[in-house]
């Protein structure tokens, strides 16, 4: 790989990863904590198919996903009149709905572990509403990290569904793994590598920062 590719594209194409990445992550988090919470501490009717619904969609095929938003974005779709097909906001909202029910299983399950009784002491107590979702967010943290570093982990690794509604455009739409996608099926297998290398260089370096969040939060 030449200085030349070194210094443009992949700078480029990691940037708008990490853009599409952090985008997607942020979002999935702020539906997805909130909604995880709502059903781990109410009950309510049809709470059994909406829990089911989700474990159903954190092993949903990503592919498929891809297809959905395709269709859902393109110029015919329901949404085509947004122009969001082949837009990093269309691999963001893909992505987002990848990630969306692993972070809504994971806090769902955080919040089940904790002691049945944990949400009537605090009430107890007279808590405000405030002060409780803070000491809740609190209980359940080590849950919502591993909910964050599955979440990232879905986002940073997926390829077709991104692909499909990103198309790898070249300075637009590309990101680390369309781009070793492209560069492999066209055979030059160095530079797919040399991406390669920064992708696990990239997810590495956030699992071992998120790792040492979760093991410093274990110890206090």
């Amino acid at each position: 790989m030449g200085a030349e590719w070194q210094a443009g594209p992949v700078a480029e194409i990691t940037l708008r990863t990490l853009w599409v990445c952090g985008a997607a992550l942020v979002l999935a988090l702020s539906v997805g904590v909130p909604v995880g919470i709502v059903l781990g501490t109410r009950r309510f009717f049809s709470r059994a198919l909406v829990i089911s619904s989700v474990n159903a969609g954190m092993g949903a095929p990503p592919v498929v996903v891809g297809l959905v938003g395709a269709i859902l974005l393109a110029r015919s779709g329901p949404f085509g009149e947004w122009n969001l097909l082949y837009t990093p906001w269309a691999m963001i909202l893909t992505s987002t709905a990848i990630a969306l029910p692993l972070v809504i299983g994971l806090t769902l399950a955080a919040v089940g572990s904790l002691d049945e009784e944990w949400e009537l002491q605090v009430r107890t107590l007279g808590i405000s509403l405030r002060w409780r979702i803070w000491l809740l967010l609190r209980e359940i943290r080590m849950g919502l990290l591993a909910a964050v570093i599955a979440a990232l982990g879905g986002i940073l690794s997926e390829v077709g569904a991104v692909n499909m509604v990103g198309g790898n455009i070249a300075g637009e739409t590309r990101v680390l793994t369309t781009a070793i996608m492209m560069h492999t099926s066209m055979g030059e297998f160095e530079i797919a590598l040399d991406l390669a290398t920064v992708l696990v260089g990239l997810m590495l370096s956030i699992a071992l920062g998120l790792t040492w969040l979760q093991l410093s939060g274990r110890t206090r």
